[in-house]
C-alpha cells in the first residue's frame, strides 16, 4: 500500500492511497472472514470500517442477553473454529471474544472510524475509487484498487419507520439497536413494534425485568422451536434438504412445530402461507426461533396486539378500536442494507442494496467488484462466498505476479518518494 499526500499543511487535503489488494468496506464478520481468506492466499488487503471497533454490530447495537440463535458450527469463519469449550449457542460477549481472537490470528487491522462516501468504478483506468471521510477530523482518504470488496452487509442501517403521531409521543422512544437491557423500564408499559427475533426477545426481556410488555403483530409470522428432539431445527433441515425437496422439508417444520408449540393463532400470531424455509429464500424473512418469549405470551405477560393506528402524547391507538397507555416504544423494527447510499454501480446491485443475482451466485460483480454478507443465509453464507472470493482474487493475484516476473525488464529506475 502507497500513501500519496498533498500539501502537509493542509490537514484536509485528499491523501491518495494506492492498494495492491481489494479494499474491503466493513470490518462486521463478512469483512474478518474475507480478510482471514486473502491472509492464507498472500494477498494483501486494506480494511474500511466506518466505526471504532470490529464487529460493531454485535459491540454495540445488541441487547445484553443475545446469543447466537444457531448451533456455533453454523456460525463460525473460515479457517478458525470456536474454542471447544464453548457452549453450543455462544453468548454475545463470547462471539464478540471468538471475533477479536480470528482478527488477531489473521492479523486483520482495520483503518477505523472511515466512513465510506462513494465508491466507482474508473474505466479509464480500470480501477476502483473508494473515497472516506474520517469520523475524528473529517480529513479525504481516496483508495485506489483493483478489487473492491462490500462487505457492510444486511443490516448497516437501522428502520425506523414513519407512524402517525410518533412524534408527538411523550415518553422514550428507542430503536431496539439501542436497546440493552429491560433492567430501566421495571414496572413500566412498553410497546415493542415489531415480532421478528428481535421483537421476541426484547418482549422476553422486559417480561423478565418486570416490565408490562405489548408486541406489535402486523402480519403474519413463522414461530418455530430453537430445538427438536434435542437438535437444532436448523441442523435438522439442512440434514433433509440433502435428501428432500424443500416443499416437502417445510411441511416436515411446520408439523414439528404444531407438536412442539400448538396452534398459535389463539394468541394472535398467524403463520403465512409460504412455508418457513421458502419464505427465507423468496423474501429473505427469517423464521422466528423461540427460546420463551411462547410461554410469557400463553400466559398474557406479553400481549400481543395488532397494528397501531396512531401514537398521542401517552398512549398508541390499534386498528382493531383499542387504546393503550404506554410509557416508552421499542422499534424491532430491523435493519437495512446502505450500498445504495455510497456504491455508484447499477447492475450488480439492486436499488435496495442486495446482489440482483440469488446466493450461491450472487458474491461476484463485474470489474472486480464482490459481495459478502448478503446471502440472507446467515453466517453460513458468510463463509461460503468469502471462500470464492478469496480464491477468485488469489488466482488473479497469482497469475498477475508470475507475469510480472517473466517481464521483469534488465534496467530499471526506481523513484522513491517515501
Amino acid at each position: 500500500m502507497f500513501t500519496f499526500t498533498g500539501n502537509n499543511d493542509d490537514l484536509f487535503s485528499r491523501r491518495c492511497v494506492w492498494v495492491n489488494g481489494p479494499v474491503i468496506v466493513g470490518a462486521g464478520p463478512s469483512g474478518l472472514a474475507v480478510g482471514a481468506c486473502l491472509r492464507e492466499q498472500g494477498v494483501p488487503f486494506v480494511v474500511v470500517e466506518r466505526a471504532d471497533c470490529i464487529a460493531s454490530l454485535w459491540q454495540k447495537r445488541t441487547y445484553d442477553r443475545l446469543k447466537l440463535h444457531l448451533p456455533k458450527q453454523f456460525c463460525q469463519l473460515p479457517k478458525h473454529p470456536f474454542p471447544d469449550h464453548f457452549p453450543e449457542y455462544p453468548t454475545k460477549k463470547q462471539f464478540i471474544d471468538y471475533l477479536e481472537s480470528y482478527a488477531n490470528k489473521f492479523d486483520i487491522k482495520p483503518q477505523f472510524n472511515e466512513s465510506v462516501q462513494s465508491a466507482k468504478y474508473d474505466e479509464a483506468c480500470r480501477l476502483w475509487r473508494v473515497k472516506s471521510v474520517s469520523n475524528l477530523d473529517g480529513s479525504e482518504v481516496e483508495y485506489i484498487c483493483q478489487w473492491l470488496v462490500v462487505a457492510t452487509g444486511e443490516n448497516a442501517e437501522c428502520v425506523v419507520p414513519e407512524i402517525d403521531g410518533l412524534k408527538e409521543f411523550n415518553g422514550e422512544v428507542l430503536h431496539a439497536s439501542q436497546y440493552k437491557s429491560g433492567e430501566r423500564f421495571s414496572g413500566k408499559k412498553v410497546l415493542v413494534v415489531g415480532c421478528g427475533n428481535s421483537g421476541m426477545e426484547v418482549s422476553l426481556d422486559l417480561c423478565n425485568h418486570n416490565a408490562e410488555p405489548s408486541m406489535v403483530v402486523r402480519s403474519s409470522v413463522h414461530v418455530m422451536p430453537r430445538e427438536i428432539f434435542g437438535r437444532s431445527i436448523f441442523e435438522l433441515a439442512t440434514l433433509m434438504l440433502a435428501w428432500l425437496p424443500l416443499w416437502l422439508v417445510d411441511k416436515f417444520m411446520l408439523l414439528f412445530s404444531w407438536l412442539m408449540l400448538g396452534n398459535m393463532e389463539k394468541y394472535g400470531l398467524k403463520r403465512p402461507k409460504m412455508g418457513p424455509l421458502e419464505l427465507k429464500n423468496v423474501m429473505g424473512k427469517t423464521p422466528v426461533l423461540d427460546i420463551g418469549a411462547l410461554e410469557k405470551i400463553r400466559s398474557g405477560e406479553i400481549k400481543v396486539v395488532p397494528g397501531i393506528t396512531r401514537f398521542s402524547s401517552g398512549a398508541v391507538d390499534l386498528v382493531d378500536g383499542q387504546t393503550l397507555d404506554i410509557d416508552a416504544v421499542v422499534l424491532a423494527t430491523g435493519y437495512r442494507s446502505n450500498v445504495p447510499y455510497w456504491l455508484h454501480e447499477t447492475e450488480f446491485f439492486t436499488k435496495d442494496g442486495f446482489p440482483n443475482t440469488p446466493f450461491p451466485n450472487g458474491w461476484k460483480g463485474k470489474a472486480g467488484l464482490y459481495a459478502v454478507g448478503f446471502t440472507r443465509k446467515g453466517l453460513a453464507g458468510v463463509s461460503i462466498d468469502a471462500l470464492k472470493i478469496s480464491q477468485d482474487i488469489g488466482k488473479v493475484w497469482t497469475e498477475d505476479l508470475q507475469q510480472k516476473k517473466q517481464k521483469a525488464p534488465r534496467h530499471r529506475r526506481c523513484i522513491s518518494q517515501f
